[in-house]
């Protein structure tokens, strides 16, 4: 919402109106609560992973399904089903790992600036994220084309591929939870006294292997982002394999994620500015679920559609394709208003005007007064959080191909209409933290969080 940089905060009253930034991680939720909820997934996620691929690939894409099994079988039937980490999958793992970490650090591109944390650090990546996206995709083309590979060997090794990844990255959140104890890469982390706490929410903000290598970069769009678009193309292909031909159904929910992933990395460095990477640490909560939860849970409505293709006619794929499309794209304008806002000082027109703002100060942990601007105008003008609502209705829309047979393809999008929420919720909890009486100013003049009228 062209606030500036959206950290964590405790707040300290000095002279009334400033505040003190900390870099612990704050929760939207009472202690109890907090504990409680971080406890049940780092205890439920892993095995939900194997439950929802077990739907999709064995179940007949039907949670009725899953339930008899396991109420016929029990706790131990559905570990006997649970797939045992291969080295099959590891070596597909590792070889894309490799490859995506490679092309990170060595395709050129224009270096630019994260925002300023609270203790003054300011970190510094390179633009590349694009061409390394289009590369990714020619090359696992090219591969499959000259039988170099065959991408349908991901899907029948999908599930071993899922459960190496559960495993091998808990080692990796532990490593991160070691190195933010021994070797930080910056003063942005610390411990918060609770082990449950430091794993969960992470230890360092911005860690890194070296100066250039960006540990949160690589898992989060690196493998996390590029691993769903990956694993989309190899859903198609896989189909392509079983029956010969690409239903329209598939190809229209490929079409919509394929270009909503691609938008993501054309709009990479305004990602590194955003909650994910300015706020959330390098635990669990991140790390975990962008190297396991997004290939698995957020390729499901792919996945689903493999085995249970949908002809849906031109009229209608046209008709979800574009309905699609103009919500990527309204999405992809929110977060261009708010950079260009960023970018110019609130100087440039949104909607043919000049925008409208909120002139804010805050004060960092080192005692420093700032000064943030706080838009108000174009999408930014009609609710707090405008940009997840065609960003959940861009999920429905990708959903929406596999039709209303099983209720498992929309998973996702229940799924991330209750984290953005969580997520909306968190982020107005910091800002009023942050910039106190102005955010109540801001509060004022822009009343809704997320719905215009409604939420």
């Amino acid at each position: 919402m062209g606030k500036g940089k959206s950290v964590s905060g405790q707040q300290k009253k000095d002279k009334g109106e400033k505040i003190t930034m900390s870099t612990k991680p704050l929760s939207a939720h009472s202690p109890v609560v907090t504990y409680v909820s971080m406890g049940l997934l780092l205890f439920l996620c892993p095995p939900f992973v194997i439950a929802l691929w077990y739907t999709m690939v064995e179940a007949d894409g039907s949670f009725m399904n899953l339930g008899k099994f396991v109420a016929k079988n029990g706790a131990s039937g559905f570990l006997s089903a649970w797939p045992r980490p291969s080295w099959t999958a590891c070596k597909i793992i590792l070889g894309f790992a490799a490859f995506e970490a490679f092309l990170q650090v060595a395709l050129p591109g224009e270096e630019y600036r994260g925002p300023i944390s609270p203790t003054g650090h300011r970190p510094v990546y390179k633009r590349n994220g694009f061409s390394a996206f289009v590369i990714t995709m020619i090359t696992y083309y090219v591969l499959w084309r000259e039988k170099v590979f065959n991408p349908a060997v991901v899907y029948d090794h999908l599930g071993e591929i899922l459960s190496t990844l559960l495993f091998g990255s808990l080692v990796v959140c532990v490593l991160l939870y070691i190195k933010g104890h021994l070797a930080p890469s910056s003063t942005d982390g610390g411990t918060s006294g609770n082990v449950l706490i430091d794993f969960y929410w992470g230890m360092e903000l911005y860690p890194r292997i070296g100066k250039h290598f960006d540990i949160k970069q690589f898992t989060n769009c690196r493998f996390g982002m590029m691993s769903w678009e990956v694993l989309a193309l190899t859903y198609c292909i896989k189909q392509v394999e079983m029956y010969g031909k690409l239903s329209d159904s598939l190809f229209v929910n490929t079409l919509l994620m394929t270009v909503y992933i691609a938008k993501f990395f054309w709009w990479e460095p305004g990602y590194m500015s955003s909650m994910d990477i300015a706020h959330d640490r390098a635990g669990f909560y991140i790390v975990w679920g962008c190297l396991v939860w997004v290939p698995c849970i957020y390729t499901s409505p792919g996945m689903y559609l493999v085995k249970h293709p949908v002809e849906l006619g031109w009229p209608l794929a046209t008709f979800i394709a574009l309905a699609g499309l103009a919500c990527i794209y309204v999405n992809y304008e929110c977060d261009y208003q708010r950079q260009l806002f960023r970018l110019t000082g609130g100087t440039s027109k949104i909607w043919g005007q000049v925008p409208t703002k909120i002139v804010a100060q805050y004060t960092t942990e080192s005692g420093e007064l700032k000064q943030s601007l706080l838009l108000t105008s174009g999408w930014w003008g009609m609710s707090r959080h405008f940009h997840y609502v065609p960003e959940i209705l861009a999920s429905f829309f990708w959903s929406l191909p596999a039709l209303f047979s099983n209720f498992a393809p929309y998973f996702y999008t229940v799924y991330l209409t209750l984290l953005l929420l969580d997520r909306a919720k968190r982020d107005d909890q910091r800002c009023r933290a942050k910039y106190q009486k102005y955010w109540d100013q801001y509060c004022k003049r822009v009343k809704y969080a997320i719905v215009p009228g409604i939420y």
